[in-house]
């Protein structure tokens, strides 16, 4: 990696710890993944220390594909949004992503992010981080597999993902990443 690349990090967290991560990292950007009533009802506005134009709200429930008439799943717009945002923040200060309780969403879409910011790496590598870092994870399969498609991974993103099994626990489901991942080391 050259000096002149920026490397800041990406926080995942539960809707629970978003004002305490946002006081404690400064954040300058915010991913909310919500279903569509807790965005409003629970997350409410951009919180303070963060610019609303920096703050992209999904809203979406946590489900893989469309099961119930009033759930939204995952579609390649979310995945679209969620890569425009990425690809823009200029990692000068950490990302913040979060969704409900911080296992499915916010950590599909760290996976995403950090598949997108690191195209040169293995995908298996990055679910190996994934899960050295947050072993609470369970990364949404639908987001996943629309990632894949829209980075053109081939399947390989949602492989790496079939490996990690649910949690066995829950615990602390706070983590950090770096977002661009140096050469020769995984997890």
């Amino acid at each position: 990696m050259t000096k002149d690349k920026k490397n800041a990090l990406i926080y995942s967290a539960p809707l629970e710890a978003v004002e305490e991560m946002i006081a404690l990292y400064r954040p300058s950007h915010l991913m909310s993944l919500l279903r569509p009533s807790a965005m409003s009802q629970e997350m409410g506005e951009t919180p303070s220390g963060i610019l609303p134009k920096n703050h992209l709200r999904l809203e979406l429930d946590d489900i893989e594909a469309k099961a119930e008439a009033e759930m939204t799943a995952p579609e390649a717009r979310h995945v679209s949004d969620l890569l425009d945002f990425v690809l823009k923040w200029e990692k000068d200060a950490p990302l913040l992503i979060h969704c409900h309780a911080g296992i499915s969403r916010s950590t599909a879409a760290v996976f995403i992010a950090l598949c997108a910011l690191n195209p040169e790496r293995r995908e298996t590598e990055i679910a190996s981080l994934l899960m050295a870092r947050a072993p609470h994870a369970y990364p949404n399969r639908g987001l996943i597999r629309l990632a894949d498609r829209a980075l053109q991974r081939e399947g390989r993103m949602r492989d790496a993902i079939k490996k990690i099994p649910p949690p066995k626990t829950y615990g602390e489901r706070r983590a950090s990443f770096p977002c661009l991942i140096p050469k020769g080391r995984g997890a």
